[in-house]
């Protein structure tokens, strides 16, 4: 049996005569009885008990009847339930970096997002970068990539991938000829950051102040291609890692120092709140995330 069977016992069952049915299903009233004839035959039984103005179910007849009010209420549910699961794929998604760099690489991805997910909405909060923690828990922003897993219980967080900083500079400078540079080696340098405050950079976060160093003169550029300029004049020093400038032409000029014996490395993380890891469209967004910037 098919469907459209069910369907049509159904139909003939509740509005009791071949008329009121053939209107309901679409069909002169010549092809529905030509379609339970077929159906009658090939099932060895009669379906329903005919008369001038009434049809009837026959035992077999009723018993197929509750089979298909039951298939009838599945597949209604079904469809309930495939409605509510594309409800959830829209959204808006309002992500921030703490690491400037990154942004580099979301606008590609957002476009991706836009291709696959047309109803998930992406938007980039700039305004957060300096706190993005802070704003996730006051729900001004769903997600963000930070270099230092939360302990808040409220935020979930997954590991990304690990990069290492290094210091440019330019092949003339001072330190450029040490195997690797110490935090004390900051101390008369000229330190040029993408942006203050210093708590947000991670070379001083993780490397000069445990050290309690504090470089002579810090500038924030927050264009890379004007802090490459100024280190390929020998103007300072900055420290980012490499990914973050393939976009860019690299001076020949310029070196890279690892910072410390072992080099400063990161982990970055992706983080979001706990309560929205069952909203579908988060977790195609996160999905989706990993499968482009996990290392």
């Amino acid at each position: 049996m098919e469907l459209k069977h069910f369907r049509l016992i159904k139909t003939i069952a509740e509005e009791g005569n071949i008329a009121n049915s053939s209107e309901k299903l679409f069909l002169t009233q010549s092809a529905l009885s030509h379609q339970l004839r077929e159906l009658e035959e090939q099932l060895g039984f009669k379906v329903f008990h005919r008369s001038r103005n009434k049809w009837e179910l026959t035992d077999e007849g009723a018993e197929l009847h509750k089979l298909a009010n039951t298939i009838h209420a599945a597949i209604e549910q079904g469809f309930h339930s495939i409605k509510k699961i594309n409800e959830g794929t829209k959204g808006l998604v309002r992500i921030s970096t703490e690491c400037y760099s990154f942004y580099q690489g979301l606008p590609t991805f957002i476009q991706k997002m836009a291709a696959l997910y047309p109803k998930i909405e992406v938007e980039l909060i700039l305004d957060a970068t300096h706190q993005p923690v802070s704003k996730i828990l006051s729900n001004d922003l769903d997600m963000a990539i930070v270099t230092s897993r939360p302990a808040s219980p409220a935020l979930s967080s997954k590991a990304l991938f690990e990069d290492e900083i290094f210091a440019i500079m330019h092949r003339e400078h001072p330190l450029a000829d040490k195997p690797h540079v110490e935090a004390g080696d900051f101390t008369e340098a000229h330190l040029i950051i993408h942006s203050f405050p210093l708590e947000t950079v991670s070379v001083y976060q993780t490397f000069l102040k445990p050290n309690h160093i504090i470089p002579v003169r810090i500038s924030a550029i927050p264009l890379t291609e004007v802090a490459l300029e100024m280190v390929s004049a020998n103007m300072g020093i900055t420290c980012m890692p490499q990914w973050a400038l393939t976009m860019f032409r690299i001076p020949e000029e310029l070196v890279f120092k690892r910072i410390g014996k072992n080099g400063l490395k990161r982990t970055h993380y992706l983080i979001s709140r706990v309560e929205d890891q069952s909203k579908k469209y988060i977790s195609e967004f996160i999905s989706s995330f990993e499968e482009d910037f996990v290392g």
